[in-house]
């Protein structure tokens, strides 16, 4: 007999079941996720929290019509499920297969595409605004979490839906957590509105007192609208939303079919102006490990079912991650001035062990890049050091601050990028593959990526003593296992480091690429006998001109490698300061084409687009043959 999941193909069929059947479906949806992220990995702990809430707004609204948009997307997995991807679901943010996150060219059902935070109020008013453009009459929502509420993006979604008034709908899934536990002041107030909710009980109290009044209850009552203004300020902060034009109704138990469906209806069937809907929820739910501990289980890797252990795989080698915060605690233990800051992924950036020894030096902003680059010029201004931690991918969202607060202001602020190249099954919206180019060209900027582990603590240090901004790169994943210098080294800003020599073409790699960049070289020299010159680059900006214009005329053929898109990077600089210098070079770029690049494996994607020693040996094969020709 099929199980109720197996029946359903579209949320048409999920309205076919009664009421009651819905909390076996939760459970059978809830049992396929476990089972599936055990052996692909993924995000658990946020999709088994919304799985009610995924449930119950397919089952009120009538999806694709009225449309949802979903804040960030990695808690989408149950709306995949109900809506028609139930069968590829175990081939989620696996090469070839769906995608982790919302995406508009996967389904109709996926109103818009998202992989970072805060943004799905702004997306959903402006599908509400093309809605009443045209005439149409449709419900369009919103789900956004609590900890992307710190964005600025959501909060100046939030100002203009409210002076629409106009019928909009935010869900706020309130699990007090993003990644990481969340922190500030929006934190706080969600927390006690979520304990104040007896202003609920006790306005139905007085309303109802009120009205027994003979004869002038009703005259009262609405009299006593100002009285309810007051109440609600009094006992909750939920005057916030009001405040900014929204009904709001809350906070109720996310975990509950009937209490979501019936709001639902509600809302749906009788308010026609802007509302928040506040649900809490638990993240993890269901799962006992993810419950304990959500930040652990939020990406999780493959794990045992019974367990919740993660199947280990050897590593030789620490991660670049821990490798910048160990020694970033290493350096603040011997400089006061050091502060680190990071958006709401301490774990993430690997700043615990920061955190831990130093907390009054530590600073979690929340998801708000933009205010962690600025708040980190404001302590650069003051004489401090600190070194802002964000993903590659993120960064872009502060460029402005970056430009206009730190660059043209030359303030001595370090950015330690992390998942800077392929990061893997995030795919697109996280592959960290832009940043040479949105920061090379700004001046007063170092731009520098480290060849291994053991270079990355030494570019920390020389960015960290560096007298203006300086950026450092580093991929996601384990280094080489090289032994790490006990002391750190002062690296000469914009110099090369020659690793190998040969006069018949110089391979020019930045970061990560000078490995398998050396092993090509190698490869060459016994299988081709070609001989290679091996640059570890060190800086994309500034480049070490003398070394490359002395190559250029010495050699005449020159492959470049990164793990970057080609247009604007480390192979776009090599080519301007060619010609700039008047030298006629044949030269090669290996990089990524100007498109995004789907989600698989980093290895996989690495071979693909000839990021390994590989495809760099054919590319030195094909120049090489050019000229021959």
């Amino acid at each position: 007999m099929e199980s109720y999941l197996e029946q359903i193909h579209t949320p048409d069929d999920l309205k076919k079941l009664m009421e009651n059947d819905l909390k076996v479906v939760a459970e059978e949806i809830r049992a396929l996720i476990i089972s599936t992220l055990s052996k692909t990995g993924g995000h658990l702990a946020s999709n088994l929290g919304v799985v009610e809430l995924s449930i119950a707004l397919h089952y009120v609204f009538d999806t694709p019509r009225d449309k949802i948009v979903w804040d960030v997307g990695h808690q989408s997995y149950t709306h995949k499920i109900l809506t028609g991807r139930r069968e590829q679901f175990h081939t989620i943010r696996q090469p070839g297969g769906i995608s982790g996150y919302c995406k508009r060219d996967e389904s109709p059902y996926d109103a818009f595409g998202a992989g970072h935070s805060s943004t799905s109020i702004s997306a959903a008013l402006g599908l509400a605004e093309a809605r009443d453009l045209r005439g149409e009459q449709y419900n369009v929502i919103a789900v956004i979490g609590d900890g992307s509420l710190t964005a600025g993006l959501a909060l100046e979604g939030l100002n203009n839906a409210g002076g629409k008034k106009r019928k909009f709908i935010v869900v706020l899934n309130d699990n007090e957590m993003s990644i990481s536990p969340n922190v500030g002041a929006m934190s706080g107030a969600l927390n006690n509105i979520i304990t104040g909710s007896r202003y609920n009980r006790l306005k139905m109290e007085v309303e109802h007192a009120i009205k027994t009044i003979p004869a002038i209850g009703d005259i009262m009552f609405k009299l006593g609208k100002r009285f309810d203004e007051f109440l609600k300020g009094f006992i909750t902060p939920g005057i916030l939303f009001e405040e900014l034009g929204f009904k709001y109704v809350g906070p109720i138990n996310g975990h509950n079919l009937h209490q979501l469906i019936e709001t639902f209806r509600n809302v749906r069937n009788n308010i026609d102006r802007p509302t928040l809907i506040h649900v809490v929820t638990r993240k993890g739910k269901g799962f006992q490990q993810a419950e304990l501990d959500a930040t652990t289980y939020h990406g999780a890797s493959p794990f045992c079912v019974q367990t919740g252990e993660f199947i280990k795989q050897e590593a030789n080698a620490p991660s670049y991650t821990d490798v910048f915060g160990e020694t970033l605690t290493r350096i603040g233990q011997e400089n006061p001035k050091v502060l680190a800051i990071t958006a709401a992924m301490c774990s993430g950036t690997g700043l615990e062990e920061f955190a831990a020894a130093f907390p009054k030096r530590f600073y979690d902003v929340g998801i708000a890049e933009q205010h962690a680059v600025t708040f980190a010029a404001g302590l650069a201004a003051e004489g401090f050091r600190p070194v802002a931690a964000i993903y590659s991918s993120f960064l872009q969202r502060a460029y402005d601050q970056v430009f206009h607060d730190v660059c043209l202001q030359n303030l001595p602020v370090t950015f330690a990028l992390d998942r800077a190249g392929l990061v893997g099954a995030d795919g697109p919206t996280h592959h960290g593959v832009f940043d040479f180019a949105f920061l090379r060209h700004l001046p007063n900027m170092v731009v520098m990526a480290p060849k291994d582990e053991n270079e990355l603590q030494h570019m920390l240090a020389t960015a960290l003593n560096y007298p203006g901004p300086a950026s450092v790169r580093y991929p996601r994943g384990n280094g080489l296992g090289i032994e790490r210098d006990t002391t750190f080294r002062q690296l000469e800003i914009g110099k090369a480091e020659t690793l190998r020599e040969g006069g018949d073409v110089a391979i020019l790699a930045i970061g990560n690429m000078v490995e398998p960049a050396m092993n090509a070289a190698k490869h060459l020299s016994e299988d081709e006998h070609i001989e290679a010159t091996v640059i570890n680059a060190r800086f994309v900006k500034p480049l070490d001109v003398e070394l490359i214009v002395g190559l250029a005329r010495a050699i005449g053929n020159i492959v470049t490698v990164e793990e970057h898109a080609l247009q604007g990077g480390f192979g776009s600089a090599v080519l301007e300061t060619l010609h700039e210098h008047g030298v006629a070079c044949r030269v090669s770029c290996v990089g990524l084409p100007d498109k995004y690049i789907e989600h698989g494996s980093q290895g996989a994607l690495r071979h693909q687009y000839g990021l390994d020693a590989e495809g760099i040996e054919k590319t030195v094969a094909q120049l090489l043959q050019q000229h021959l020709s």
